[in-house]
């Protein structure tokens, strides 16, 4: 049973591949929040929410012109944050890597000048 040793740049892109795969995770449920925001909001539940009454507008009217752009910068800083977070965790892993990579070179350079 030799399994062959799994590289660098295995892990590498094993590790670039779990991190596209938690950024496009977040960002289609960001998507999805602006979608039902924009056109649910203005278009498709505009009836309903006619019946009730922002400063004076109606709010399919009021989420039509202005919701629909608190939402977006709502979640342009959620994004941010969540990407932060992202990134973060993902370059802690990349240190640790990179430290056990120059453990290993270190330990196999004291085996050479040792022999």
């Amino acid at each position: 049973m030799n399994k062959s040793p799994v590289t660098d740049s295995q892990q590498s892109s094993e590790r670039d591949a779990a991190y596209w795969a938690q950024n496009l995770k977040r960002l289609s449920g960001l998507l999805l929040v602006w979608f039902v925001g924009s056109y649910g909001t203005s278009i498709i539940f505009v009836d309903e929410l006619d019946k009730f009454s922002f400063f004076g507008f109606r709010l399919g009217f009021w989420f039509s012109q202005q919701g629909s752009i608190y939402i977006f910068l709502a979640l342009i800083l959620v994004y941010i944050r969540t990407m932060g977070a992202l990134d973060d965790a993902y370059a802690a892993q990349e240190k640790l890597s990179a430290k056990g990579l120059h453990a290993s070179v270190e330990n196999d350079s004291k085996k050479e000048s040792a022999s």
